[in-house]
């Protein structure tokens, strides 16, 4: 099982980030995912200084850094900025919108289909293979039981399985809107955010009327309460086809996240339980801790 470091969906200062990257640059990491996927008008990194940081994390890292492309776009001068990120030369790209897609097909491109595309079939993975997708992380949503029938059907197809990346730790993403909640909760209309989102490293916990935390709100994104981790459900990733793990990354605690997925990975027993969610891999809402699951 090979591990990778997802992008950073939350907005944090250039010098987290920069420090963020160095760090993990040391760990023991496959992968490494950098780019914004959320907003574009979080520019503490502009697409230059996102291929420039890519370039210099390649070269003190042994993982193959990919870049990824925005999930909802808004503007003329995102798909500007999204072709150029396409066409950067280097770097594989993490397609997160059909746009993306489009484009890298185009040029006959090989890519990675992100976890914000709705591919939920063999049918479907068909098509984005013959696109060009080589890796593919199925939406957050998805069980372990729907991505073994969708490779099983790929198989009956006839047509070579991609690379499998499951999103194993960390909030999940769940939805995004042209509305900047975020914005909203300080009373800001989204024109005139003045990238509030910056003062909040892993966003704002949304809460019942109960006082339970429901959501997590980043920008236009709608992330879940919990940290969703499957390192309890190691030997189950490998059984329905995943050859990859996404840790998605948090603003504090990712060495030892990392280092832990590394034994486990190694040949280390994985742990019973662990804090978190995971009922979406068991096909149980998703907001179902781990222990709970773990007991269907």
């Amino acid at each position: 099982m090979k591990l990778s470091l997802g992008p950073i969906l939350f907005f944090w200062p250039r010098a987290k980030v920069e420090t963020f990257y160095q760090e993990m640059a040391e760990q023991p990491l496959d992968y490494i995912y950098m780019g914004e996927t959320v907003c574009a008008k979080r520019r503490e990194l502009n697409l230059d200084a996102w291929i420039g940081l890519a370039k210099e994390t390649q070269q003190q890292s042994k993982a193959q850094i990919l870049l990824s492309g925005l999930t909802l776009i808004e503007a003329n001068s995102e798909i500007g900025a999204l072709k150029r990120l396409c066409e950067n030369g280097e770097f594989t790209v993490e397609a997160n919108d059909m746009a993306a897609v489009q484009f890298l097909a185009e040029r006959k491109l090989p890519f990675v289909g992100g976890p914000a595309l709705n591919i939920y079939s063999g049918n479907t993975l068909a098509e984005f293979i013959d696109s060009g997708m080589q890796r593919w992380s199925p939406p957050v949503e998805v069980s372990g039981a729907m991505i073994k029938a969708a490779l099983k059907q790929l198989d009956e197809l006839g047509v070579a399985r991609p690379g499998v990346e499951v999103f194993a730790y960390g909030h999940l993403p769940l939805a995004y809107s042209a509305r900047c909640f975020t914005a909203r909760a300080e009373n800001r209309p989204k024109d005139d955010c003045q990238l509030c989102c910056i003062n909040y490293s892993e966003g704002i916990p949304l809460l019942s009327q109960e006082g339970q935390e429901v959501f997590t709100i980043n920008g236009i994104q709608t992330m879940s309460a919990e940290v969703s981790n499957l390192l309890a459900d190691f030997p189950s990733l490998a059984e329905v086809g995943a050859d990859v793990a996404r840790l998605s990354p948090r603003a504090e605690g990712m060495l030892e996240v990392v280092q832990a997925w590394d034994r486990v990975r190694n040949g280390q027993q994985p742990p019973l339980a662990v804090q978190g969610c995971n009922g979406y891999w068991h096909g149980r809402p998703g907001m179902v801790t781990a222990e709970e699951a773990g007991l269907c």
